[in-house]
């Protein structure tokens, strides 16, 4: 199997760190250090790697270091199943607009998607069951884009053209040309989205069923009546193909027919948009959000580690991941389990935590570093 790695980060003026030049030998790295000190700083850094706002959902001009208003770079030296990578990514002083360039040449950040694929978990995420619908949607797309590149950008043009819709119905447009072209495109993008989303998830799932694995397994199912239909599908066998622009009708119709009543609730109530994902813990046939605060992030940790191994199979090289305070409600046994699945994936993971003594259980060649911080600048100190 190809690997992907990142092989030395370099940053400039991103949050609390002026300046970095971390090399990682491609070995998964372990950061401990006080809150405060920059270690999800750092992880955030790497999130900026792949298309998006990063694992922290900031704006660009949020991420410089102070003054605002500097710009900031992240640049980083990749191996990847293609061969050795170059990424800088970035924002000049005085621009609002993220930069990338792959190898020396300017490129979307759509692009990285199809070279780098991260995972990640955070502190936040630890709520996921038992927030809004928003935020497992979110989980979901994220998790999406990894076995499909493309989804992120059709994801945004589906939401344009809705916001247009909703626009247009406020204004009281109730027929016409330009709502049925509008409708015609959302219902051509929302069949493509749930069946991206599907097939994710099927992979997912499959990838979680083959494993042997301390952590709990969840069953999941997507909230849609779309995303049902092509779940379905998959268990039987069907032909993709075939169902999607029938899916894509049946949109469309539901938003024609829907339009008066969208437009006296001031959005639209038909679509991918409105779906959910829902979590059983599959040993105890119970609800993730019913569950403790332990069981949850072990059902997220599975949920992860099942996704790694879908997109190793996928893609033929295990994504990077990274783990924010992975371990703050894990015991000995389970953290030991957790680095030996990390292992045996391939993977290269950059791990937080508050001590040194969360990561006795890491192989022999993973790098450690203690963080700290001075006057609201971040140092790393290498550590045994």
């Amino acid at each position: 199997m190809s690997r992907l790695c990142l092989e030395r980060l370099r940053l400039g003026q991103f949050r609390s760190y002026a300046s970095l030049d971390l090399e990682t030998g491609g070995a998964s790295v372990a950061l401990f250090g006080p809150n405060g000190a920059g270690k999800t700083n750092l992880l955030e850094a790497v999130s900026m790697l792949v298309a998006g706002r990063g694992l922290r959902r900031a704006g660009v001009e949020e991420l410089g270091a102070h003054p605002a208003g500097i710009g900031w770079r992240v640049r980083a030296e990749l191996l990847t199943p293609e061969g050795p990578t170059e990424v800088v990514t970035g924002v000049e002083a005085g621009s609002a607009r993220r930069a990338v360039e792959i190898d020396g040449k300017p490129a979307s950040q759509s692009a990285l998607g199809a070279r780098i694929r991260q995972i990640w978990l955070t502190p936040a995420m630890d709520r996921l069951w038992t927030e809004a619908a928003g935020e497992r949607r979110r989980f979901l797309d994220r998790l999406t884009l990894g076995f499909a590149p493309d989804h992120g950008s059709t994801s945004a043009d589906y939401e344009r053209a809705m916001r247009e819709r909703n626009r247009l119905l406020k204004e009281g447009a109730a027929g016409g040309g330009w709502l049925d072209a509008l409708e015609a495109q959302m219902a051509r993008l929302g069949a493509r989205i749930a069946r991206a989303r599907a097939a994710a998830l099927a992979a997912v799932t499959a990838a979680q069923d083959a494993a042997a694995t301390l952590f709990p397994a969840a069953e999941m199912a997507i909230l849609g009546d779309m995303e049902a239909a092509f779940a379905r599908a998959i268990r039987a066998e069907e032909d993709l193909d075939s169902l999607e622009p029938v899916e894509a009708a049946g949109l469309a119709r539901r938003l024609a027919d829907g339009r008066a009543q969208d437009a006296a609730a001031g959005r639209t109530l038909a679509g991918p948009h409105r779906s959910d994902l829902d979590a059983v813990y599959a040993a105890k046939a119970m609800p993730a959000r019913a569950c403790s605060t332990g069981e949850q992030k072990a059902l997220l940790i599975s949920l992860c580690l099942a996704n790694a191994r879908a997109l190793a199979s996928a893609t033929g090289a295990a994504p990077i991941l990274l783990l924010d305070e992975v371990a703050a409600h894990l015991d000995a046994d389970r953290r030991t389990a957790l680095y030996a699945e990390i292992e045996a994936l391939g993977a290269q993971a950059f791990m937080t935590g508050t001590g040194a003594e969360l990561f006795a259980g890491l192989p022999a060649g993973a790098r450690r570093f203690a963080v700290s911080e001075s006057g609201g600048r971040s140092q790393l100190a290498p550590a045994g």
